[in-house]
């Protein structure tokens, strides 16, 4: 059985356009989903997924109405192979039915493990200049260190508790906690 997956990310869009097509390729079944792409929280796409039979193909309009994460195509790849199942994007003409079409997804694959590994590489040595040059990473701390002083005194001496201090600078308390926790360890 063919079985059509259409989705759109924002509520204002509308999946007729896709559902057209996938009718025209001859889905006898069509599952619709408002939900971002880059999510994998998509019940519609779920249920298709768990009532996928061997020999089912699902078909999409464009491979990035399934998924704009790849890890994600990548997932449901071999959630369709373990079922049996196959796949057909429409506008790519990808085909998982046929050995060219696997060997294109395999390709596909390869190519974007290369790519994450390529911007993983990239990242990293990003960070390492950074570091180097003296910056960090993250969030910019809540508290001066003038303020974590004053702090680590008022709560040392007895004057506050740290659900106080906490309330005084107006942090959270488990902010406070941690800068207590750090002062104790030294």
């Amino acid at each position: 059985m063919l079985i059509g997956y259409a989705r759109v990310s924002t509520n204002d869009q509308e999946t007729s356009t896709q559902v057209a097509a996938l009718k025209a390729a001859g889905c006898e079944r069509n599952y619709r989903e408002k939900a971002s792409g880059g999510r994998w929280d998509r019940p519609e796409l779920h249920r298709l997924l768990d009532q996928l039979r061997k020999g089912d193909v699902l078909v999409v309009w464009k491979l990035d109405r399934l998924s704009r994460s790849l890890r994600d195509v990548l997932t449901i790849m071999e959630r369709l192979s373990e079922a049996g199942a196959g796949f057909r994007s429409l506008t790519e003409a990808i085909d998982t039915t046929t050995p060219a079409g696997r060997m294109m997804m395999q390709m596909v694959g390869a190519f974007a493990e290369f790519e994450r590994a390529m911007l993983r590489e990239r990242t990293k040595a990003g960070l390492d200049s950074a570091r180097r040059e003296g910056r960090i990473g993250g969030r910019r701390p809540k508290l001066t260190p003038q303020q974590q002083s004053e702090i680590r005194k008022m709560v040392s001496k007895g004057h506050r508790t740290a659900a106080d201090a906490a309330r005084l600078f107006k942090v959270h308390p488990a902010t406070v906690s941690r800068l207590l926790a750090r002062a104790y360890a030294k």
